[in-house]
């Protein structure tokens, strides 16, 4: 009698979501995209992506802030597990999304679920890779998922794929405003480029203060010197914004900052108590849809769950 083939069990891996303390945005290369010079924080707001072995490739998307997320080819989670396809002999699998990370936010929702499909894909199929395999996987996915997988804090050079550790002490609490629909990427940096007008713009290059803040680990350092070249963009396509970081300094923020592409604004507070006050503040103020509390710097993609048995 002959066996059946052994099925591996389900893997679910956990990612956060990133903020960018500071971004800087260069001159656009000849391949399309921008040299950017970024530092990253992985922050504890969470999607959970369940990987299994299936009759055939599918995804499927649930959770509280799941709306608008697709359920085809164009989800980047499929996109990653297609891609592995590509280098490695595996079986199909089905992939279920649980999202806690903000929609088109500017804090690489899909990018994290990319990267924790990759994990995942691994963890399943038993491929042995090791970081620097999964983060040249991830390049080619996009420029933030390669830090997804490695989390912490990280600058991140030349469209944001290239990383490098950065050494901060401490933890730093997070409120995040939620805004209204999204705003695209590339019409973000697009306004950018707009907005610049053909000045001669140069390559970008970390900034010593904000590494100096880190190392201090004292937020109130670290406030003063967060920055994001994208953000007059978004602000320039979502005016409404300029109200919300407006709110959350006159609540008690210690910084406050559009999130990546935006439309997600992130505001540094001393303390976790702190972020509760103004967490409760920005809801009863009615500038924004809703609002997430989170620390960082936390781990990147992990595995929270496979069994063995």
């Amino acid at each position: 009698m002959t066996s059946a083939p052994l099925v591996p069990a389900p893997v679910t891996v956990r990612v956060p979501a990133k903020v960018n303390l500071e971004l800087l945005v260069g001159p656009r290369r000849p391949d399309g995209y921008h040299a950017l010079s970024t530092v990253f924080q992985a922050v504890s707001l969470y999607d959970d992506v369940t990987v299994a072995a299936a009759a055939d490739w599918g995804v499927t998307v649930s959770g509280p802030l799941a709306a608008g997320v697709p359920e085809n080819g164009d989800n980047l989670a499929l996109r990653a597990a297609r891609l592995v396809e590509t280098h490695f002999d595996i079986d199909p699998v089905h992939i279920a999304i649980r999202k806690g990370i903000p929609v088109a936010g500017g804090m690489a929702g899909g990018s994290a679920d990319a990267a924790a499909t990759l994990v995942a894909l691994d963890h399943l199929w038993d491929l042995d890779l090791d970081r620097e395999e999964l983060e040249d996987l991830a390049s080619e996915l996009g420029s933030d998922v390669p830090f997804l997988i490695a989390g912490g804090t990280a600058m991140g050079s030349g469209r944001g794929e290239l990383l490098a550790p950065v050494l901060a002490r401490g933890t730093y609490h997070w409120v995040f405003a939620l805004a209204e629909g999204g705003l695209s990427t590339p019409a973000v940096y697009a306004e950018c480029d707009r907005l610049r007008d053909d000045e001669d713009v140069p390559d970008p290059v970390p900034t010593a203060a904000l590494m100096s803040a880190l190392r201090t680990g004292d937020p109130h350092e670290l406030a003063a010197q967060l920055s994001n070249d994208l953000q007059a963009a978004s602000l320039s396509l979502r005016p409404d914004l300029a109200e919300v970081l407006a709110a959350g300094m006159e609540y008690g923020a210690l910084g406050g900052i559009v999130s990546g592409s935006g439309p997600t604004t992130a505001f540094l507070v001393e303390n976790s108590e702190a972020g509760i006050d103004l967490a409760v503040a920005l809801t009863a103020s009615g500038v924004v849809r809703d609002v997430r509390r989170a620390s960082g710097p936390v781990h990147g993609a992990h595995v929270i769950h496979q069994r063995t048995d």
